[in-house]
């Protein structure tokens, strides 16, 4: 079994709905999803701001890269173009960590780097993640923290271009955070 954690995100299109896709398509593997948050684009391109969401889920037959395999074929079905780094784009599913029930994967494999690379310098994961996991840790650059830390961390304006939304992603027959 393992458990991931996936960061959401939508700036193109109709972009709560490309986001509540990820969570219908996860249907009963959902354990927490975060609320919808509003952020300026990260990485200096021109572009409308995103909406991004955290979700927690588990699957007893999925491995890191099925995780990952899950999250291409959701952009790909919400039309997803590759044209620019860190531009436009209707859906973005990154798997920021995984926890397959030793405790959270490292990997530095280019097609799967575990924990995702920069997670911890992005309030736009931080903050949501917090939402659904208060107690989650996350390791970078070669130290283990809590996320709270992490995001205590960033540049104050970096954590204050995190909006909540009125946008909900809550589907029926999610399970209870726990």
């Amino acid at each position: 079994m393992s458990r991931a954690v996936l960061s959401i995100g939508s700036n193109v299109g109709d972009r709560v709905a490309h986001l509540r896709s990820v969570v219908d398509a996860l249907g009963p593997r959902v354990v927490a999803v975060s609320a919808v948050y509003s952020t300026a684009p990260w990485g200096g391109v021109e572009q409308q701001d995103f909406l991004n969401a955290v979700i927690v889920a588990e699957d007893v037959a999925f491995g890191p890269y099925d995780w990952l395999r899950f999250g291409r074929e959701l952009e790909a079905a919400a039309e997803r173009v590759r044209l620019e780094r860190w531009g436009p784009r209707s859906l973005d599913v990154d798997v920021v960590s995984c926890d397959t029930g030793d405790g959270e994967l490292l990997s530095e494999d280019p097609e799967l780097t575990l924990p995702h690379p920069r997670a911890h310098q992005r309030a736009f994961v931080l903050v949501p993640w917090l939402d659904v996991e208060p107690d989650a840790i996350l390791t970078a650059e070669g130290e283990t923290r809590r996320i709270a830390d992490w995001l205590a961390g960033l540049d104050a304006a970096e954590r204050d271009g995190v909006h909540r939304t009125e946008s909900d992603l809550t589907v029926a027959g999610a399970r209870e955070h726990e």
